[in-house]
């Protein structure tokens, strides 16, 4: 009964993927435009079309993935019910054209994986996740509650130019509120905290979606935000966009960096993507702004398709690391290793989207990246000072950023894929079910064929620009004068593969022992994400204010054992939400004091209310 629903799951996912592709392929709108009541409306358009083939691209492996992986679990019924909905309500937001709509899918998002969550873990840990998650996802989007129904009220959904009639300053707070709102569900820093809390507790199929969509659904809100519903953005939204983007995406690196959780180190890395992301939707912004209509179509275009191949491969990342962690029995990255050889389906499947991820050509990430950094360039090369100064430093943040996550992708394949297995559970590890392989190896399929032709998608995304001009056509890429021939480079990249490979023969590598300083051997003496990352952690130390512990256990004047315990803290908990979370807790308990148990105190309360009520509407401050 689970695997025949699941199956049906994926069929009506994959026929939502036919529909948006045809809404984005063919230029074509379906049902109703944008509405400012709030009767029920529903339409979609060619930018919808494209989310709406995100969803179908990461819930169709999703749900196929989870016939297995559902198998022998608790409460299988319920989460594969959760399954389903769940890509339902992220196709409800982009499907909504009205303000009641919208708002409804936007919060069954929000509520549907922590129920998912909580049937997983409903232990006090689970729940304490759960607790954080929907706290800050919904402080944070009470800004797109303000921003949508401002928008309804000034008639600006159906017709953005309407928003220039708006009293003043009602435009700038339908900016802010949206870039709060969708930010916060986006996992923008600062506003990311709960996105590595709740990505890697919830099952590892929820986890994709979650991470492969549900964040690129926000990032859709930023969109119709900035280039749509604002009829026209003020310099100061692309800037704002280039400065979270920048920002988010080194964190979410150098966070990521320091991980020793798989799950945790892949939601960190999230944040660095939908940074990057966003770093092209700013440039949009800005190119927008100036009437530069080709370029704002080129980042646009550079900005969904890295949307899209972020879906893919962290999708398969995510079920890659959840079969890992059924057959391996944990993701202590200190505890794997060997899996490239243990498990033949997964371990390569993985190994392709940690090599896209990293960004290395001809694979799908590269791409994307590459126009990225185009699009970043050119806005490097504007007369205005302000804008020439923000488009230079987001093109050294997208160059640190990818140097740090080759390296930390590295670090994954190294201490994961490669080596020996350092558990005897590890040691025994096999490959699993067959929908789950199936889910696995199809989306490394799709990472290597978007990274092989990116140039079929990337005009149909930049025709959802402002700009008529658009790339042309063909397998690789042709961007402001310059070219990005994938098809040449992987051909380059097999002929040196072929030629090392005779070159070196029938001769094999001897294998020795490892010298460990004259003691035996240990696999707890290999090589470490702690010692692979030391060399980043001590340059960094200032900024990252690591914690070091050691204690040394001497028995009759000798050393018997040296303990070591060192980890990075989250910053951004401990200065930014410890404080504010201590505010809260003492508000509250100053409100607590109200509930005297008193019915006339009570009394007194509701007739001081009135009064004040009374006395506002005297004075005419209610309207």
């Amino acid at each position: 009964m689970v695997r025949a629903a699941l199956v049906v799951q994926a069929l009506g996912l994959a026929s939502v993927g036919v529909a948006g592709a045809v809404c984005l392929f063919a230029g074509r709108s379906l049902g109703s435009g944008f509405v400012d009541g709030f009767d029920p409306a529903v339409g979609a358009d060619p930018l919808s079309g494209a989310f709406l083939v995100m969803v179908a691209v990461v819930g169709v492996p999703a749900a196929v993935y989870a016939v297995d992986s559902l198998e022998g679990t608790s409460h299988p019924r319920a989460i594969a019910a959760l399954t389903g909905v769940f890509p339902l309500t992220l196709v409800g937001v982009l499907v909504a054209r009205d303000a009641s709509l919208f708002l409804g899918s936007w919060e069954l998002m929000t509520l549907v994986p922590a129920a998912a969550i909580l049937v997983a873990h409903g232990d006090a840990a689970g729940r304490r996740t759960v607790f954080e998650y929907l706290a800050i996802t919904h402080i944070g989007g009470a800004g797109v509650w303000v921003a949508v129904l401002l928008l309804a009220r000034e008639g600006a959904l159906s017709d953005p130019s309407a928003l220039a009639g708006a009293p003043a300053g009602v435009a700038a707070v339908i900016a802010v509120a949206g870039l709060i709102g969708f930010g916060t569900k986006a996992g923008l820093v600062p506003l990311h905290s709960w996105l590595p809390r709740a990505h890697p507790v919830a099952p590892s199929h929820i986890s994709a979606v979650m991470s492969g969509v549900m964040v690129k659904v926000a990032v859709y809100g930023l969109v119709r935000l900035a280039l749509e519903w604002l009829d026209g953005p003020p310099a100061w939204v692309g800037m704002a966009l280039l400065a979270l983007g920048g920002l988010s995406a080194l964190v979410g690196v150098l966070y990521a960096l320091f991980q020793r959780d798989l799950k945790r180190l892949l939601a960190f890395s999230t944040i660095e993507n939908v940074g990057i992301v966003v770093l092209g939707l700013g440039a949009a912004a800005l190119f927008a702004g100036r009437g530069e209509d080709a370029w704002a179509s080129l980042a646009l275009a550079a900005a969904l398709l890295h949307a899209l191949n972020h879906a893919v491969f962290k999708a398969l990342l995510f079920l890659g690391a959840g079969s890992i962690d059924r057959s391996a029995g944990g993701l202590d990255l200190d505890r794997l290793g060997g899996v490239l050889r243990r498990m033949p389906w997964t371990g390569p499947a993985v190994l392709v989207g940690a090599l896209a991820i990293a960004g290395l050509p001809v694979l799908t990430g590269f791409a994307s990246e590459w126009v990225t950094l185009q699009s970043l360039l050119g806005l490097g090369r504007q007369d205005a000072l302000g804008v020439a100064l923000g488009g230079g430093l987001a093109v050294a943040a997208l160059g640190a950023t990818a140097g740090l996550a080759a390296m930390c992708f590295a670090k994954v394949i190294g201490l994961v894929l490669l080596g020996a297995p350092r558990t005897p559970r590890g040691a025994r590890a096999e490959d699993v079910g067959r929908s789950m392989r199936l889910a696995v190896v199809a989306l490394a399929a799709a990472c290597v064929a978007l990274g092989l032709a990116p140039g079929s998608v990337l005009p149909s995304l930049a025709a959802l620009g402002p700009g008529e001009a658009t790339p042309p056509g063909g397998a690789g890429l042709s961007v402001a004068g310059t070219s990005l021939p994938t098809l040449a480079v992987a051909v380059a990249l097999a002929a040196a593969v072929t030629v090392l490979v005779l070159a070196r023969g029938r001769r094999t590598a001897a294998p020795a022992p490892v010298w460990v300083c004259g003691q035996p051997p240990d696999d707890r003496l290999a090589w470490t994400s702690a010692a692979f990352t030391k060399p980043v952690l001590l340059t960094l130390s200032a900024v990252l204010r690591p914690e070091r512990e050691v204690d040394v256990v001497e028995r009759g004047g000798v050393v018997r054992e040296v303990r070591h315990r060192g980890a990075v803290p989250h910053l951004f908990d401990g200065l930014l939400y410890g404080p504010a979370v201590r505010l809260a807790m003492a508000g509250a308990a100053a409100t607590r004091r109200l509930q005297s148990g008193s019915l006339r105190m009570y009394i007194a309360y509701l007739v001081g209310l009135v009064t004040a009520l009374l006395a506002l509407a005297r004075l005419g401050a209610l309207g």
